[in-house]
């Protein structure tokens, strides 16, 4: 039997990351740098308590968690700022053996700073462009609205993601508090994606339960969820995610850090993945959650008892579940393959 210490090492296993926030993927010392620089005041919470307490399931966390990550936006001011945020990202998702980053960013929240919506996302498009030449980690960008804007807005990103299909767009998401909007409301915005060929991958089912989940599936025509673990209250909800080949971005330590789950061995990893669920475990945001993706691994391997095969076919499916061209597909499954044919390593990071 492996043991933790003749596993084999993680940060080897290829594998697709498809759930991290642009603001969020930030690292903590960049946070503090950037801040210093523009003259930024920030909280205790940012600085001496990092990674703050967060707890969210309730408005008045919420709220909190919102003015954190709406500070942690305000540091990126420059362009100089986008292109070092995603050099960072690229550099860690290297470091993990992510053979694709497919990161998500609403343009709406730095549109002020440069140059409108479109200026904005070219702007990070070509950040991401340089980053990936920079690290060789190809980058895939998801648009995503916000579910406490109205759906008008959420429209305008629509489109403008379609401009840019096949330019480096390759799906279309919803975010923020799944209280404070539903689905059906984004219904029209989430068409003007698909028709334009954009994986659709609303949030779900993390601060809301089962119906959330499915309003996404017959409002939105998911392909992914971002979260969606409170699916697992359902069964017959989850025979249908797991029928359909449904995508569940599962996020196990945001889930524990917003409150979702009082206990990461609480989170039904194990029970959506035996019911043959599939799966893409991601970090949302390590900013203010702390572990980056090779440690979303370890605890499904030291948490839930995944063997190397199961880990294996983890990476499997945060694969087919991307937005990636089929050439990096191919590559990284045939890496992943090769990992698993390898023997344990004495290390077993």
């Amino acid at each position: 039997m492996e043991t933790p210490t003749s596993a084999r090492r993680l940060d080897r296993l290829p594998k697709a990351h498809l759930h991290l926030h642009f603001t969020g993927s930030m690292r903590h010392s960049t946070l503090v740098e950037l801040a210093e620089e523009h003259g930024i005041h920030l909280p205790q919470a940012l600085v001496e308590e990092w990674p703050p307490r967060l707890r969210a399931t309730d408005e008045r966390g919420w709220f909190r968690f919102q003015r954190l990550y709406d500070i942690a936006r305000s540091v990126l001011r420059r362009p100089e700022d986008v292109y070092r945020l995603l050099r960072e990202a690229a550099e860690d998702e290297l470091a993990a053996g992510s053979g694709w980053l497919e990161i998500q960013v609403d343009p709406s929240g730095y549109a002020a700073l440069f140059d409108g919506l479109t200026a904005t996302l070219e702007l990070v498009l070509d950040a991401a462009r340089a980053a990936e030449e920079a690290t060789g980690v190809p980058i895939g960008l998801m648009v995503a609205a916000n579910r406490t804007r109205h759906p008008m807005d959420a429209r305008a990103l629509a489109r403008l993601a379609r401009q840019y299909a096949g330019r480096g767009v390759v799906s279309f998401g919803l975010n923020n508090d799944e209280r404070r909007g539903r689905a059906r409301e984004f219904e029209a915005a989430f068409r003007i994606a698909r028709r334009a060929g954009l994986l659709s991958a609303p949030h779900g089912g993390e601060l809301l339960g089962p119906r959330s989940v499915r309003e996404c599936l017959d409002d939105l025509d998911a392909d992914r969820v971002g979260h969606g673990v409170r699916a697992v209250e359902d069964p017959h909800l989850v025979e249908r995610i797991a029928t359909q080949g449904v995508t569940l971005e599962i996020c196990p330590t945001s889930n524990v850090g917003l409150g979702v789950f009082q206990k990461l061995e609480h989170l039904p990893l194990r029970r959506l993945f035996d019911s043959g669920v599939q799966i893409a475990l991601g970090t949302d945001d390590p900013l203010l959650f702390g572990p980056r993706l090779v440690e979303q691994y370890r605890i499904a391997r030291e948490v839930f008892g995944f063997s190397d095969a199961e880990l294996a076919e983890l990476a499997r499916m945060s694969v087919r579940g991307s937005g990636a061209p089929d050439a990096v597909r191919k590559e990284l499954l045939s890496g992943i393959d090769a990992w698993l044919a390898a023997p344990p390593e004495r290390d077993g990071s």
